[in-house]
């Protein structure tokens, strides 16, 4: 098993996932007419060991061993997947990545993912193989094997993969926001953004201002209300007629 195509799964690996290019012509020299086969891809962490990690018992039948009885991997190798034998005389054209009506069943078609699956540990109704995420910042390694339905029985194998890591999940503190790093659109809206909130700060704290202001004005007029002086008559004068 090989890594995707970056033209077909960008960001690959992922923290959880792992998308695999199917087994295409891999097979067809094991394949008897008349039979019905199936692909069985198994997975295991590199810690388990890939050198001794047989999938097959000692009747040589497929294991059917599940992620939680590896321990996700960790002890020995677990069935991820299991799909129809790639039809090697039409492999799917990767030109048609390009057509949005036919991308979907091109990657279908071309690549599977391992750990697409984020329900099944926990749905007590699942009875297909559960293919739950992988481990962050793990090591994995991938075999595909030829399995005849009749009986169970492995009839073809491909060697273990390459040593394939999960990426690691990146502290807050260590993304790097320098804007060289950022795109165009990204330095545009964050530029649109600043000026609107300072208008918006400018508007409020000319608002208080105003306000202020309209207090102290009507202050002052009240403080210098005009008084109006009343005058008395004059007293007559005594002795006079």
């Amino acid at each position: 098993p090989q890594l995707a195509a970056p033209q077909l799964a960008t960001s690959n690996p992922t923290l959880t996932t792992v998308a695999l290019d199917k087994p295409f012509c891999m097979f067809d020299s094991s394949l008897s007419p008349n039979k019905s086969y199936s692909v069985y891809l198994y997975a295991m962490m590199e810690s388990a060991v890939a050198g001794s990690s047989p999938v097959t018992d000692h009747g040589g039948k497929a294991l059917n061993s599940t992620f939680q009885q590896t321990s996700g991997g960790r002890l020995s190798p677990y069935k991820a997947a299991v799909f129809s034998v790639p039809n090697c005389a039409s492999p799917p054209d990767p030109a048609d990545v390009g057509d949005v009506n036919k991308v979907a069943d091109v990657l279908k078609q071309h690549l599977f993912r391992v750990g697409d699956d984020g329900t099944c540990l926990y749905d007590p109704n699942f009875l297909d193989v559960c293919n739950p995420p992988l481990a962050p910042d793990t090591t994995y390694r991938f075999k595909y094997t030829l399995v005849d339905n009749t009986d169970g029985i492995m009839k073809d194998q491909t060697l273990w993969s390459d040593p394939i890591k999960t990426r690691r999940v990146k502290l807050p503190m260590k993304i790097d926001t320098w804007p060289g790093r950022r795109s165009g659109g990204m330095i545009v809206i964050t530029s649109i953004l600043s000026v609107f909130l300072f208008l918006l700060l400018s508007g409020f704290l000319a608002s208080v201002f105003s306000t202020v202001k309209g207090l102290e004005d009507s202050s002052v007029e009240t403080r210098h209300v005009p008084q109006t002086v009343q005058h008395g008559e004059p007293r007559p004068q005594e002795g006079s007629e």
